[in-house]
């Protein structure tokens, strides 16, 4: 006895929708490969940005200390005056800059200073700037100059350049600061800080030669928060005749990004400390450099292994 078509037709159908299912039962790693997840890339650490830029009256060194990075930029006080050099020696300092004014005869700073939040130095307390009759006009000026400042706010290291009498802001810690002046930017404020007098047209009252060429240093602070420090040195063949004025000298910090400038002590004090070099701002008629001690510095230090973060 045969078997019927359809019966054969049933068996047929019912062994493809077995296959069917056995299939669709496969588990996804079985049928598909796995996904890998890349690695995310590091962020490559941010470094010190060193540049000699070569101007016609002025070889022009610069210092770039990045935001969001390792080192940190802080003041530093001598009790006797010191060179950048031995700045660099005692303060274990990557890089220096010669920072505020001082009085060389009685080796007393003219410039507000504070170190881990506490006034180390202040104009008030040096009795010869204090008790000059030609400076009285300026006192109140003077006493009100700009400074460079390191803040923490909630936790996060900001610089700012400010004048000395101006209030952290209401989240802000003032740590730091070393007072120089004028601002060069975002504008110049030469008479507004004492620097600067004139009466019926003639300057009575330029301490800094500032429209003449001369060593200068100074530090500003870009948009990214980073700061640069800048030393513009005089040439060896014109050491008389060679450097930038206040104006040259704020114009070439604005090209850098700079979007606040401060002078800080320059002619013979002007000098950087960088890798074991020092490069001086002021030359003599040999063109050999001037290495005068000073006051204070700027340092540049290393905040690796500590739980510091920079803005």
């Amino acid at each position: 006895m045969g078997i019927p078509v359809n019966w054969l037709r049933y068996v047929l159908l019912f062994s493809v929708n077995m296959v069917l299912v056995a299939c669709l039962q496969t588990t996804p790693s079985e049928v598909r490969s796995p996904i890998l997840t890349p690695s995310p890339t590091p962020i490559p650490e941010r470094q010190l940005e060193y540049n000699l830029h070569q101007l016609p009256r002025s070889f022009v060194h610069t210092l770039k200390i990045p935001a969001q990075s390792r080192f940190v930029v802080t003041p530093a006080l001598s009790s006797t005056l010191k060179t950048v050099e031995a700045f660099a020696e005692t303060e274990a300092a990557i890089a220096v800059i010669n920072g505020g004014f001082f009085d060389p005869e009685n080796q007393k700073s003219t410039s507000s200073i504070i170190l881990n939040g506490q006034q180390v130095a202040k104009p008030e307390d040096n009795e010869r700037l204090m008790s000059n009759p030609n400076l009285l006009p300026y006192l109140d000026k003077i006493l009100n100059r700009s400074e460079f400042r390191r803040y923490r706010c909630d936790g996060i290291v900001q610089y700012d350049i400010v004048l000395r009498q101006e209030l952290p802001p209401a989240n802000c810690q003032l740590e730091e600061a070393l007072g120089g002046g004028p601002q060069l930017l975002p504008f110049m404020t030469l008479e507004h800080e004492g620097f600067l007098d004139t009466q019926n047209g003639q300057v009575v009252r330029d301490p800094l030669g500032s429209n003449q060429p001369n060593a200068r240093s100074a530090i500003g602070i870009t948009r990214d928060g980073s700061t640069i420090w800048v030393l513009a040195a005089q040439r060896s063949d014109a050491p008389n005749n060679s450097g930038l004025t206040l104006s040259e000298l704020a114009n070439f910090m604005k090209k850098l990004g700079v979007e606040k400038g401060m002078n800080l002590d320059g002619g013979s004090s002007a000098a950087m400390y960088y890798q074991g070099e020092v490069f001086y701002g002021k030359l003599d008629t040999a063109g050999q450099g001037s290495d005068r001690p000073v006051k204070s510095v700027l340092i540049v230090t290393s905040s690796q292994g500590l739980d510091q973060s920079t803005n």
